[in-house]
């Protein structure tokens, strides 16, 4: 069980590192560029598509973070009045729904991304493949995550 927990837990922090340092650039960023706007009268063109990265990165590192504290939206109410077994095959199908969906934005994203290699983001230069390249890492931390969980589950379950 640790050889997933331990690099699971080096991600997740690499995760937030990456998720706060992104909320804190997006945060003067934005600031600055209203600034600019409305006391300068000079609105920068490079603030909308960065702070766009940063917002993709923010969201689908912070849900990745999510699954693996087990913070994601559930029906607690239902399976609470669930068996003790029943509430495993809940939390389990959870999991399995969560790895079923990252596989599907795995394979959506990257083959995205590979199609929008040659096309520059407008103004920063960027290959426009850069946008879907984050899910993509997200989507893998999402199943790792989940896959820690199951584990976890069926550790328990046998004991």
């Amino acid at each position: 069980m640790t050889f997933m927990k331990r690099p699971n837990d080096f991600i997740a922090r690499v995760l937030a590192i990456v998720a706060s340092i992104s909320l804190a650039v997006l945060t003067v960023l934005v600031f600055y560029g209203v600034v600019m706007r409305y006391v300068f009268n000079d609105a920068p063109d490079f603030v909308e598509p960065i702070a766009l990265l940063l917002v993709i990165v923010i969201a689908m590192f912070g849900a990745s973070l999510k699954v693996r504290e087990s913070g994601h939206i559930g029906l607690d109410s239902l399976v609470k009045k669930l068996s003790p077994k029943g509430q495993i095959a809940a939390e389990a199908f959870q999991h399995l729904c969560l790895i079923a969906l990252s596989v599907a934005i795995f394979s959506g994203c990257l083959q995205m991304a590979e199609t929008t290699m040659e096309d520059r983001i407008p103004i920063l230069g960027l290959p426009e493949a850069i946008r879907y390249f984050i899910p993509v890492a997200a989507s893998v931390c999402i199943i790792l995550f989940s896959l820690e969980h199951l584990l976890k589950l069926f550790a328990r379950e046998h004991n």
